[in-house]
């Protein structure tokens, strides 16, 4: 069954949805501003974001057929563009895209290139 909402509906739900995020986003600066944040904050602050990436990166990896072809090709070559983008330009967005761009030309003609 559709059910369509108002228009009006629509704006208080957006209106309250941005007023939550915006709170919980502020709120870490309104707790901390005046006083040195505790311990266990700085250890998730320092440590959390590279388990995070090791994470993300066994995921990515899990499935990757490295005994068939294009045996693991454009996966490795995209990580291997996505780190050194980081490394030599140090900006996300650059890394994530140029590695992606890569992955994908790599997936739609290495295939034919192998046979």
């Amino acid at each position: 069954m559709n059910q369509i909402i108002s228009l009006n509906a629509a704006l208080i739900a957006t209106v309250v949805s941005a007023a939550i995020i915006f709170a919980t986003r502020a709120f870490p600066f309104v707790l901390f501003s005046k006083k040195e944040p505790p311990a266990i904050l700085k250890f998730i602050e320092r440590y959390i974001p590279p388990m995070v990436m090791a994470v993300l990166l066994i995921y990515c990896f899990k499935d990757v057929g490295f005994g068939a072809k294009p045996f693991g090709i454009p996966e490795l070559v995209g990580l291997g563009v996505t780190v050194g983008l980081h490394l030599w330009r140090n900006n996300s967005m650059i890394s994530i895209f140029g590695g992606t761009a890569v992955y994908m030309v790599l997936m739609r003609f290495l295939p034919g290139i192998l046979g």
